[in-house]
């Protein structure tokens, strides 16, 4: 997978600025568009969105003439004091994949297939699977970050039962004899630093510290983010010390 000029990016759809009124029912929000009209948009993300859903806030929206829709108008970005967010949490195991094949995470350069959402096991899926001959299998599960505070990017913004048990289905792999990471991928362009949100939900702040030690890999990297587009920009530490 040779390396691009792109550096792995993802153009967004034309978009369009409003104010955000309310979320509500955790895939809606009230927004208030700049010619005055309001409309009720998609949210693409179950989260709490804590620190990136204040009402009064500027935000971007996109438009789909689809009639299959029900709602037109998807919530793509909010701009908060410190940088401009990703809301829509579709986009990060696109924009992941989209980075590995074009070279531009280098901790998992030289695997020659990116399958996306493979089965593993009975009833559950993995977001990445890298395989190379000659190599073992890499499962890679990407989790969305939206969440950061004096440069702190923390995950989850609320108690995942899921995402505790992704982190044992990692771990069951590594036994097997695969190689597995987990890959935070943040949103937003004023993080410095991670860590697990263990005031929120500390059990999964348990099981990622055992799974670490289990084997399983972490990578973080934050993302460069315009009105244009959104792409994979640098690697920051990971603290599972605080």
């Amino acid at each position: 997978m040779a390396k691009r000029k792109d550096r792995g990016s993802i153009a967004w759809p034309p978009l369009t600025r409003g104010t955000l009124i309310r979320r509500y029912k955790r895939f809606l929000a009230d927004i208030r568009l700049e010619n005055s009209v309001t409309v009720t948009a998609h949210c693409p993300n179950s989260g709490s969105m804590k620190a990136c859903c204040q009402p009064g806030r500027p935000v971007y929206v996109s438009f789909h003439d689809n009639p299959k829709r029900k709602l037109s108008y998807t919530w793509e970005l909010i701009d908060m004091p410190t940088s401009l967010v990703g809301v829509n949490t579709q986009i990060p195991n696109r924009l992941t994949a989209h980075a590995i094949e074009t070279g531009c995470v280098t901790e998992l350069e030289g695997y020659e297939t990116v399958r996306r959402e493979v089965r593993v096991g009975k009833s559950s899926r993995i977001d990445i699977l890298l395989e190379a001959s000659g190599r073992r299998p890499c499962y890679v599960e990407v989790k969305n970050c939206t969440l950061v505070e004096e440069g702190l990017a923390t995950f989850p913004d609320a108690v995942t039962v899921r995402g505790q048990k992704h982190l044992e289905e990692l771990q069951a792999l590594v036994a097997a004899g695969c190689r597995c990471v987990m890959f935070y991928l943040v949103q937003r362009m004023d993080a410095c630093r991670f860590a697990p949100a263990d005031t929120i939900d500390p059990q999964y702040g348990r099981k990622l510290r055992r799974a670490v030690d289990n084997g399983v890999e972490i990578l973080v990297y934050d993302v460069f983010i315009d009105r244009q587009g959104i792409r994979l920009n640098h690697r920051i530490p990971c603290d599972l010390d605080l």
